[in-house]
């Protein structure tokens, strides 16, 4: 058994062995090694692709890092049988670990995704995010890493009393990304733990998960810079642009994000609750720090921002109470028995399951309102408590109903007309 080769060795003896037929062995077991990897991910394909929802991350885990362990496995038999014939097997001893490490990066970063919402793009994040850390363990693992850190130290440049290299910025960038996933997979522990508490209203959990990212994100960021020897101080000038920057041009976006911050706390808007805003009718679907969602009956959603929310009249239809009155005026002809027409009118409305018949306060009642040019105006007035489910089709079921009636009973709705009296022309 030949002794274990260090790793800062290995990238120099494989290239002085690079003219060597010991070379053209090890790279033969590699491709054995593929074959046998890409074999066995082909055979269980069809178990990995399986529509079982209760071990389908595990299975997505296996596919990530099946064909690297696989790999390692049959580089490592195949290592121990080389290890009889050939003198030397640097190769092989390279790839060992290079392969152990793909295969950790990938199962870690994977795991990272149930930290953020699932999302497309998270796919693309995650494989560049695993093939970078990857090429960082394989630069160390072949002795480079220290020629590109001298050389990163070479680029610098000096700020007052502080030095900024390309590589202290570099190992501060992923400092600062190291603790913003640990921020971001505490406050996610912590959104999960607040909006199981059922006895606390949504929108103040919602606030609370909210705050508490936030001050988690500022806290990670504050301390990994001194983390990594940047002193807060420099950042003063920094953070005096950015207010006068924020009292000029952000001001529109601070004012929204905290604006949607006192929504959230002073519950005048909730989600689900059913608002006018602007012109613009619809459910409160999501409340986000900048912008409120609304969701109208007809599938459209419209983008508010927050401050509007704050600065003009917003008419909420269910803020104390669910129950919401709609108003249906109805014309009919001045001959007509209005008392009948009432109780059709009435029965129309009794036979909706949505309109609240259970109310002593709020029956459903049939109001004259006026006597037009044209007729005589009657208005039916009814109370529902699912505001959110739209007033379109319950308005449209109860004029379908009130014409089949009038038109049993006979009752005519009147169009306009004029009445002309002709006087006969005087004698000359």
């Amino acid at each position: 058994m030949a002794k274990p080769v260090p790793f800062d060795n290995l990238l120099t003896r494989l290239i002085a062995e690079s003219q060597d037929v010991v070379l053209l062995w090890q790279l033969g077991v590699l491709a054995a090694a593929v074959l046998a990897a890409w074999g066995a991910m082909r055979l269980a394909k069809p178990y990995l692709d399986r529509p079982d929802t209760l071990w389908s991350a595990g299975r997505a885990g296996i596919r990530r890092v099946g064909f690297p362990l696989v790999m390692l496995l049959a580089v490592v038999a195949g290592r121990d049988i080389a290890e009889i014939w050939l003198a030397s097997t640097h190769l092989l001893n390279l790839a060992v670990p290079l392969l152990l490490s793909l295969a950790g990066v990938r199962l870690v970063v994977y795991a990272l995704r149930y930290v953020f919402e699932p999302r497309e793009s998270l796919r693309a994040w995650e494989r560049g995010a695993a093939w970078l850390i990857w090429g960082a363990f394989a630069l160390h693992i072949t002795g480079l890493l220290p020629r590109i850190h001298a050389a990163m130290e070479a680029l610098s440049f000096q700020s007052g009393s502080h030095r900024f290299s390309l590589w202290l910025l570099f190992q501060a960038a992923a400092v600062i990304v190291a603790a913003v996933i640990a921020a971001l997979m505490l406050a996610r522990l912590i959104e999960s733990r607040l909006m199981g508490v059922t006895q606390m209203n949504l929108s103040l959990r919602m606030a609370l998960s909210k705050a508490v990212r936030t001050v988690l994100l500022i806290v990670a960021v504050l301390v990994a810079l001194p983390a990594v020897g940047i002193d807060l101080t420099v950042l003063s000038v920094f953070g005096g642009a950015l207010g006068v920057g924020i009292g000029f041009g952000l001001q529109k976006i601070a004012s929204n994000y905290i604006s949607g911050f006192i929504i959230l706390l002073d519950r005048s808007v909730r989600i689900g609750d059913v608002v006018t805003v602007d012109n613009k009718y619809g459910e409160v679907s999501q409340i986000n720090t900048r912008y409120t969602l609304l969701r109208s009956g007809d599938g459209t959603e419209s983008i508010v921002p927050n401050e509007m929310l704050i600065t003009q009249t917003v008419i909420n239809h269910s803020l104390s109470r669910p129950d919401v009155r709609i108003v249906l005026p109805v014309q009919v002809s001045y001959d007509t028995d209005l008392e009948r027409a009432e109780a059709l009118m009435l029965e129309a409305a009794h036979g909706q399951s949505r309109v609240i018949l259970d109310a002593p306060d709020n029956p459903p009642r049939v109001f004259l309102k006026e006597f037009g040019d044209n007729g005589i105006v009657l208005e039916l007035a009814v109370w529902i408590r699912d505001a959110r489910e739209g007033q379109a089709s319950l308005r449209s079921d109860i004029n379908w109903a009130i014409w089949r009636r009038f038109k049993a009973a006979g009752i005519d709705i009147p169009f306009p007309q004029r009445v002309v009296h002709m006087v006969a022309p005087t004698a000359a």
